[in-house]
Order: structure tokens, then sequence, then C-alpha cells
């Protein structure tokens, strides 16, 4: 004869969960979800700085990486404006805020 408490045998033989508990686990698997920001360090913030201006000037396509919680955020066009008072930049007629920029490239030209 087997007992209840041997291997899995309690937990197999409950099959019921409270709704407190269901929801206690779906919260908690939405927080593992979520992204920490990246901090630049002034290295990484001298070339970003350099990408967006190149873009600004010489109509050049850039990819700009954003912190978004949840997601992967890329931004790609050709920056139209910067509003360093605001602490945001446009591409293609959107604000973007400068605060969440993780990394920026430049498309490679043909």
């Amino acid at each position: 004869m087997r007992k209840k408490l041997e291997g899995n045998g309690l937990w197999e033989s409950s099959r019921m969960m409270l709704p407190e508990h269901k929801a206690a686990i779906n919260r908690h698997s939405e927080t593992l979800k979520y992204r920490e920001r990246i901090q630049l360090d002034e290295q990484e913030w001298e070339h970003v700085s350099r990408a967006v201006l190149e873009s600004l000037h010489r109509r050049r396509p850039i990819t700009v990486r954003l912190f978004h919680p949840v997601e992967l955020l890329t931004v790609i066009g050709i920056v139209d404006r910067v509003d360093e008072l605001k602490g945001r930049f446009m591409v293609d007629g959107e604000w973007f805020p400068i605060a969440d920029i993780e990394g920026a490239s430049l498309e490679e030209q043909l």
C-alpha cells in the first residue's frame, strides 16, 4: 500500500486551487516579465549622441533601442528634431524621451 505523503502523493490528490492563490501566481508571473532599466555610462551616451546628431544633420536612418518595462522597443527612422529642454527627440513625427534610450546605431548606407 502506498502512503499519501510519499513522492508527490499529497499534491497528486489535491487538484483544487483557491482563486486567491491563482491570482497571486498570475501576479507573480507578470512581475517576472518586467525588464530593468539599463543605465548607460558616459562613453555609451557619447556614442548615442553622435548617432542621433549624425541622423539629424545628415538625414541618415538610425535604430534606437528604448526602455519599456515589458517588451523590447526599437525605433527606426530619421531623427527630425531634438528638444534638449524637454528631454525628447522626434523620429518620423513622433516624440520619444531621451532618458529612455538604451542604445543607438546608424543604419548602413547602400
